[in-house]
This record gives C-alpha cells, structure tokens and sequence, in this order.
C-alpha cells in the first residue's frame, strides 16, 4: 500500500514480490527493493532477479539484467544518496560474498563493490564516506564500521561496538543521505556517515 504524506489516505496497492528484507523509497516516490530467497525462487517475475525499482503506482521500472557482479540471493539493506539508490545485497556462489551496488535512476549507471562488511543490516553512504552496521544478535549492542572508497574498494576506516538503548532487531537500519536511522528497541538512533 501506498500512502499520502500529506494526508496519510491511501493512495495506491499493488503486489511487489514476496520476502523483502530490503524496501527504500527515493525523492520522486519510487519503491526500491532487495528480495530474499523466497522472492527470489517464488513465483513473481520482478523479484526473480533480486533486486527490482518500482513507480509509485507499482509498475516495475528497473531489474539489473546482467549488470550486477553475481546473482543475487539474499537482500541485506538499503539507502538513499540524493538521487541516488543503494541496495546492498548477497550472493550464495562461490565466487560471490556482499555487495554495495549504486543505481543512478536518471541515467541507468549501475556500479558495484564488494561489502567491507559481510551482510549489514544498516548502510547510509556520503560522498566516498560510508556507515554499516551488523547487530550482534538479541543483544543490546550493534557493530557499527566506517568505510571510505578508495579507487575501486571500500576498505574500513574503523570498527567498533556500541551499546544501545534497546535490541537491535532483524532490517533495522535505513539509510537517506549520510544519516542512518537505527531502530533499538523503542528508539530511533542517528549515525552520520
């Protein structure tokens, strides 16, 4: 379902998949996701490739085809960048692991790296500069790391654990335009990158 921000009335419903780990809207409204294994092996054609755009009004608008470095199996998080879109994502192969992919929705641009971080479940990006974080299951406490790109990597500029207000659960983390919001228990908590 889609809602008015102004109103909050119901604008919109329509069905996007099944088994999304990973949901973000950009600045026009358009829906982003990132799908699980059972949207990915289910039956709904969008999600069979992982990762998928959508208009406000549900029609599918974007899918990889081809242009990401594996086949995706598993959706991680994902976050804003201005006109930007992240979806950060894995892959079950051998040869695959995590990966931060950009999509520029005005040109097409894809590009992709490899995650400094094995499956986060937060990720806010500025600039070269990045935050992810990996809670530390059913605890009060999240891993939270700071990545640069440098050339064609990301490599992590620090590593720390942090305790928090409350638990830190499962797809907790958004990102919009270097701050990611972290839920902890009740709590929303902001982290710039």
């Amino acid at each position: 379902m889609v809602f008015s921000l102004e109103s909050g009335d119901q604008e919109a419903a329509f069905c996007i998949g099944d088994d999304i780990p990973a949901l973000v809207t950009d600045r026009g409204g358009s829906i982003w996701t990132a799908y699980g294994d059972e949207g990915i092996y289910g039956g709904h054609p969008e999600s069979a490739a992982g990762l998928a755009g959508w208009s406000p009004d549900g029609r599918a608008t974007w899918a990889p085809g081809g242009r990401l470095p594996d086949v995706p199996l598993e959706g991680c998080t994902a976050a804003t960048e201005g006109d930007r879109v992240w979806l950060i994502w894995y892959s079950g192969s051998r040869r695959g692991g995590t990966f931060l992919t950009r999509i520029t929705p005005s040109t097409g641009e894809v590009t992709s790296w490899a995650s400094p971080v094995r499956a986060p479940d937060g990720f806010a990006v500025r600039d070269h500069r990045a935050v992810l974080t990996k809670r530390v299951h059913n605890q009060r406490s999240t891993e939270v790391v700071r990545a640069a790109l440098d050339g064609d990597a990301w490599s992590v500029t620090e590593r720390r654990r942090i305790r928090v207000p409350g638990r830190v659960v499962m797809r907790c983390g958004q990102g919009r335009d270097g701050h990611l919001w972290l839920r902890a228990g009740d709590t929303w908590l902001r982290i710039e990158a």
